[in-house]
This record gives structure tokens, sequence and C-alpha cells, in this order.
């Protein structure tokens, strides 16, 4: 593994006043400048900006959500990487910050741009930390949470192996309280309903909740990528883990061995990017779902759902309203509509260009 993208919960960062934990932060990085030696690339993924600025300021009055969010977060990013700056440089290293939106990801040529920036930054070992840029991210347009951008981040880089660092030891086949309750070592694919499982419950100070970081962590999985969850408050967790010390407790979901290309990991991260609805008759949707890649034809479309410019983003459904998978479309959706049951005509979405789920 010589690339590896960490991603470092709330829960880990932070002591349950909401101050930052300058011990395990300091822990982690002489970990992560340890694997950097062995000439491994890093790219952190860190929460904890909204909890370090909460800790920091005491407001006069009630702030709604959205303005506490905004507040915290601005004070509390610059004291956080500030705090990273200052611990790597202590190893002779430098980091840098790499503030993204879930817009950002949208457009092809932003994710293409953010991902050239942090290629530039790792070509001349530099850490990106990367973090959601929280002041202008509100509602509809945040991430689910910082899992949600490490699997997109994991997957724009390429890297050999997501580590996501919680606050428990990785998934339990039932209560982690109960004393009968044992980790699950591996996870093969999306296939295994992990729902009986796991915890719907958020963290103390972060968004994300176990149920979230499962979802993510199969469809990394699925594009060629190892995913652990891991308990970041774990002395020596990040060698251990990179050592496949057996000793080490964790849930790792193994790799599907089938190749995805690049812009299909793009795509598959873009759902919540979509700007509107193909729907399908059964012939097309058997032909979509059978052995043999086919792409979405306008023969087989009953409706367009939305307003798309050509190369945005549509989510693809059944007869029955059941999403089918998401999709790069060739055409705006006022051609589309126009071209409705046509045949002989180019695909609305071609294979190369659609990832089912």
């Amino acid at each position: 593994m010589n690339r590896l993208a960490i991603k470092i919960g709330s829960n880990v960062l932070t002591r349950k006043d909401g101050t930052l934990d300058i011990t395990r932060m300091s822990a982690l990085v002489d970990q992560i400048a340890e694997l950097h030696t062995q000439g491994v690339e890093i790219i952190l993924i860190s929460s904890g900006a909204v909890a370090s600025g909460r800790s920091e300021i005491k407001v006069d009055k009630k702030l709604d959500s959205v303005s506490a969010r905004q507040l915290y977060s601005a004070v509390g990013q610059a004291k956080l990487i500030n705090r990273y700056y200052e611990l790597f440089r202590e190893h002779g290293m430098v980091c840098g910050q790499v503030l993204t939106t879930k817009e950002s990801f949208g457009s092809r040529t932003h994710y293409l741009n953010q991902k050239h920036c942090m290629e530039v930054m790792l070509e001349n070992k530099v850490i990106p930390i990367v973090n959601e840029n929280d002041t202008i991210s509100v509602t509809e347009l945040m991430f689910t949470d910082n899992d949600e951008l490490s699997g997109l981040i994991a997957t724009m880089m390429s890297v050999n192996a997501l580590i996501i660092l919680s606050n428990i030891e990785g998934i339990y086949n039932g209560n982690p309280a109960s004393p009968t309750s044992t980790v699950i070592r591996e996870i093969h694919g999306r296939k295994e309903d992990l729902s009986e499982y796991v915890q719907t419950g958020k963290s103390s100070f972060g968004r994300g909740g176990m149920l979230t970081k499962c979802s993510i962590a199969q469809k990394v999985a699925d594009e060629g990528i190892t995913v652990f969850i891991a308990d970041g408050k774990k002395e020596n967790i990040l060698l251990n883990l990179f050592s496949n010390s057996k000793d080490t407790i964790c849930t790792r979901f193994i790799p599907s061995e089938k190749p995805v290309s690049n812009i299909k990991k793009w795509i598959a991260h873009s759902e919540g990017f979509a700007k509107g609805e193909v729907h399908i008759n059964k012939g097309a949707e058997k032909a979509l779902l059978g052995p043999k890649a086919t792409s979405v034809l306008l023969v087989g479309v009953t409706d367009i759902k939305g307003d798309f410019e050509k190369d945005d983003i549509v989510k693809i459904y059944n007869e029955t309203g059941h999403q089918l998978g998401v999709g790069c479309v060739s055409y705006t959706s006022e051609e589309a509509r126009s071209l409705i049951g046509y045949r002989d005509k180019k695909p609305l979405i071609h294979y190369d260009y659609l990832y089912l789920d």
C-alpha cells in the first residue's frame, strides 16, 4: 500500500467536553509521519472543526443550527489546521489545507481540479488535510458527513486503502455495549446486509453514524479499494493496520477484484448531484441488468423528469419507481424528451458513463 486515505472522526479528536484532544492528535500525526518515512502517500480527511470552534467561543444568544455551524467551523477550522501544521512541522513535514463542498464533486471539471491539486501536493511531499467547508455548506449542500467525503476522496485519488477511524473497534454483530457482541472482522461486498447489526445513532460531536460508514465502506470496496473501520483511540492503530497485525481488532471490507474505471468511480458517488430522472421500461431494465454491457437507449425510455444539460448526472428508475443506478447523460433534457422512443440514436447514457446499484 503506497497511498492511503485516512479519515479521523470528531469523536477521535475531541474530549468529552468538546475540546481538542491534542495528545491523540499528536499520536496520530506521529504514526502518519512514520508511514510517510516509509514512502507511503497520505491524504488526511479530518473532522473536528465545528467541535473545536464550539469549545473556543461563547455566544451571548442562542444560534440556529446553520448559524452555529458556520460560526464554530470558521473559528475551529483555523484552530484545527494550525495545530496540524505545528505537529507535522515537528517531523520536518508540511501539510496543506483543502476545503471542499459537495457541489465541487458534482462537476467533472471541478472534480478533476481538486484531484490535480492533491496530486501536486503529494508529488511535493505535502500532506493534504481535507475537510468540508462548513462555513458555506448548509442544508442540502452538505455531505452526509465526512465519511461520505472520505469515500469520494479515496476513489478520486485511487488510494490502495481507506482507513476510517471512529471511537469503536469496528462493526459488531450486536450491540457494542453487550458483552456477547464481537467485531465482524471481514465483510465481502455490498451484498451483505448489515442493517440488523448497525446502530443508527449519531456520534456526540459529528454528524455521522455507523450505518453511513458501512454504506460508504461497501461502495468503496466494490470499486476495488480496501476499507478498514477501526478505533482511532487505540495506540499505534495506523501502524498496526498498515503492517496487517493479526492482533489488531477492526472490520476490513474486502475489495472487489473487478476493475472500475475512474469515470465510473466518480459517477458511483454522484447520486447526490443528480439533476434529473430517466425512467425506463421493463425491456430496457432487463437489458441493463443482464450479463452483457448495455447502455440506456432512448427506445427504452418512458419518461424524463427535471431539467439537465449534456454531461449532467441523472438517476435511473424502472417502471415501479425503483432506482437502478445513476449515469451521465449525452443529451439535454429538452433533446432527450423530443427523442423518447426513437431507435438508431446514440445512447442517452453510454455504458462507460453508467453505474448500477
